[in-house]
């Protein structure tokens, strides 16, 4: 067995500015080995992977909570270990969302609203999302609406649905986005057509393609933070004119005064950082005033040929 990394490297100490932010943009995890070069040096001790990639990106989809809730150390850990404005979007976990759909999990929604609270005093809390099983149809509708009813209504909320119900464009539909409208909450959009536009180029996108729902293409806004989860493939070449048309997009959200929130998927996450930089360099065209992100590394080394055409360094 190897030796843990006991490398030193200097954490950023720059303050990134990420409240001046009029949209936020991440990937959803931030601790990836393959981005050595990329968003932090080369053998860069894990410990400290929050804190390079909290001074690369305004923010993260945390999806790790969904399958199991740490100790409250941890969420202050995260609270001290990232860079100031740097925000996290948890989603809730499996245990409320999907095994209790929303019933009976009264201990459990208290225990994880205790952990939102340490990152929220903070400054810390993006919008926390409720991602609801295929299974949760209409039929639960007053389920749901209890539920949101009793969260925090000073924090950012947003909820994904899956059953097919939830897109009829008529009665649960629209119920469902009057009830998001009343209590402020966003609607997260969720796209995998970019991941679906062609085959499989290996078993890690044809796991994904089998994986990832094909929700209904959605556009809809109910609050001030739509939520966009775009999955996308491991080539970004592949995904541009679907990245270009949600640049249009985010930069009109932008324009209307709403703040989006951004999150880039790929079958393969050592790749998610190109995604995220080519979106930012689409909204940036039409959003000139826009900050670029942060260049942290001196003369980082790209990564692949793709990133030395993309021109991201």
């Amino acid at each position: 067995m190897g030796k843990p990394n006991s490398a030193k490297v200097a954490i950023p100490t720059q303050k990134p500015n990420w409240d001046s932010w009029s949209y936020r943009v991440g990937c959803p995890v931030w601790g990836c080995k393959e981005w050595g070069g990329l968003v932090y040096p080369e053998r860069t001790p894990n410990e400290q992977y929050l804190s390079w990639y909290s001074h690369a990106f305004p923010t993260v989809e945390g999806n790790s909570t969904f399958y199991g809730v740490p100790g409250k150390s941890t969420f202050q850990k995260w609270s001290e270990q990232s860079a100031p404005g740097f925000q996290f979007c948890l989603k809730f976990p499996r245990r409320i969302s999907h095994d209790c759909m929303l019933t009976r999990c009264d201990s459990e929604t208290k225990e994880w609203l205790s952990c939102l609270e340490i990152l929220y005093n903070h400054g810390k809390l993006g919008p926390t999302f409720l991602q609801l099983g295929p299974a949760f149809g209409f039929s639960r509708f007053g389920a749901l609406e209890l539920f949101l009813r009793g969260l925090p209504k000073d924090w950012p909320w947003a909820v994904e649905v899956r059953h097919q119900d939830w897109f009829d464009a008529a009665e649960c539909e629209n119920s469902l986005d009057e009830l998001l409208e009343e209590l402020e909450i966003d609607r997260v959009l969720f796209d995998s057509r970019p991941l679906n536009s062609l085959e499989a180029s290996n078993a890690m996108e044809e796991a994904s393609q089998k994986r990832k729902p094909k929700s209904p293409f959605r556009t809809t806004t109910t609050s001030k933070r739509p939520m966009l989860r775009l999955i996308g493939r491991n080539d970004w070449r592949e995904v541009t004119e679907y990245w270009r048309q949600w640049a249009d997009q985010i930069a009109c959200w932008i324009d209307t005064g709403l703040q989006p929130w951004v999150f880039l998927h790929a079958p393969d996450d050592r790749y998610a950082p190109e995604l995220v930089m080519l979106m930012h360099r689409l909204v940036r065209e039409k959003r000139g005033e826009l900050p670029d992100l942060p260049e942290l590394l001196e003369k980082p080394e790209p990564k692949s040929p793709a990133l030395r055409q993309l021109d991201l360094f």
